[in-house]
């Protein structure tokens, strides 16, 4: 197994709570994850149909038999448990009771809101980050690492992404898709995400894509809350505080994994990066990522925004400090180009808040810009995040 940069906190938690819930992506490691932080808990997945059955006939007499020190894989299968989940950890007034695993924030949070508010800790694994992924392969390669995406199981079992993506896509996705919401036609929902992958780091316009896949505005909108909801995509909001009104406010859309991506957009091997269209995007979407699993692995409140204004003028990420704000720009380029910090510049002197100017970039070494840095798209773990 590999470590999880996870574990600490997630230990922690099962101290200070009667129960720890993980969310995240399917196949992101959640069951090995919740089987690592606890090897002594008895094991319940609700996949299992016949488990599945016992759980929903009669919650209370189940957890009668599963009372304590359980790890209930895949929850939001049988959201009747939860309640009763409620009831018994209140009678027993003890923490580190129960670890939940679930795939589907929606249903999930919904459940979780209504009855193990303040009962429980929440926690979000996305597949590795890279430098959890070094303990399993070394890649010095971005576009190599893009192509091929972060999930456990392609590391593991050494699967090739071109085996591994179409079965997520159908077993999963579209699975997942059929369970929260009545898609019919499978074939345009596929080709709607096909055309999302198509749009990563772009600002949304929701008219255009609907009608590019041949769907109305209201449909565009239920699909993305529910690829979000699965942990499929991501919306990264735009940064607009105590700026005029000039500054574009639709959010960007990046994937959580860059490998379902690049599968979608009919990459096939780290060469076809070379001079793809969406090669910049791929890497920017990389990097936005990795940022976002060093803050949840520490169980830190990503807050990333995007800046762009009516004039062109943009920052590809802001993230929000105590008292200050990283202002990131991500480049493919393996040399450092004096084009790559314009944004940084610009975004430098308007803003009212202390500004820290890093241009992420596709070589290995770090290096000062004037008064900004450079950094390799390796190195991201060296951003100090609060």
């Amino acid at each position: 197994m590999v470590p999880r940069k996870m574990t600490a906190i997630g230990r922690h938690l099962l101290k200070k709570y009667p129960v720890l819930t993980i969310t995240g992506p399917r196949q992101s490691g959640k069951s090995t994850f919740a089987k690592m932080l606890q090897p002594a808990f008895r094991y319940v997945n609700l996949e299992d149909i016949e488990m599945r059955k016992l759980a929903i006939a009669d919650p209370k007499g189940f957890l009668q038999t599963y009372n304590n020190h359980v790890i209930f894989d895949e929850v939001q299968n049988v959201p009747e448990l939860i309640s009763q989940i409620q009831v018994n950890t209140d009678a027993a007034g003890k923490n580190g009771m129960y670890i939940l695993t679930g795939s589907q924030n929606f249903q999930l949070y919904e459940k979780i809101g209504q009855s193990l508010s303040g009962r429980t800790a929440l926690c979000t694994l996305l597949p590795f980050e890279h430098e959890e992924l070094a303990a399993l392969s070394k890649i010095n390669n971005w576009a190599e690492l893009c192509w091929k995406g972060m999930y456990p199981r392609l590391y593991k079992q050494k699967i090739q992404p071109g085996l591994f993506y179409p079965d997520y896509i159908t077993t999963y996705i579209e699975r997942d898709t059929r369970q929260i919401m009545n898609i019919r036609d499978l074939n345009l929902f596929r080709n709607f995400l096909s055309l999302c992958a198509g749009r990563i780091g772009q600002v949304l316009n929701l008219q255009e894509l609907g009608n590019n896949a041949g769907v109305d505005a209201k449909t565009v909108k239920q699909w993305l809350s529910l690829l979000e909801s699965s942990y499929i995509i991501h919306l990264l909001r735009p940064y607009y505080n105590n700026f005029s009104k000039r500054i574009v406010k639709a959010p960007k859309l990046y994937f959580y994994d860059t490998g379902i991506a690049a599968f979608l957009l009919s990459i096939r091997s780290r060469k076809d990066l070379d001079n793809h269209f969406a090669r910049g995007a791929l890497f920017e979407n990389l990097v936005i990522n990795d940022l976002m699993k060093i803050c949840y692995n520490k169980k830190i409140q990503p807050n990333f925004y995007y800046f762009r204004d009516s004039n062109g003028n943009e920052v590809d990420l802001l993230i929000e400090q105590p008292d200050f704000i990283y202002a990131i720009e991500c480049k493919s380029s393996q040399t450092i180009q004096p084009d790559f910090f314009k944004g940084l510049h610009y975004f430098s002197g308007i803003s009212n808040t202390k500004t820290r100017g890093i241009c992420f970039y596709g070589g290995n070494e770090d290096q000062v810009y004037k008064q900004f840095r450079a950094m390799s798209w390796k190195n991201t773990t060296k951003l100090e995040m609060k």
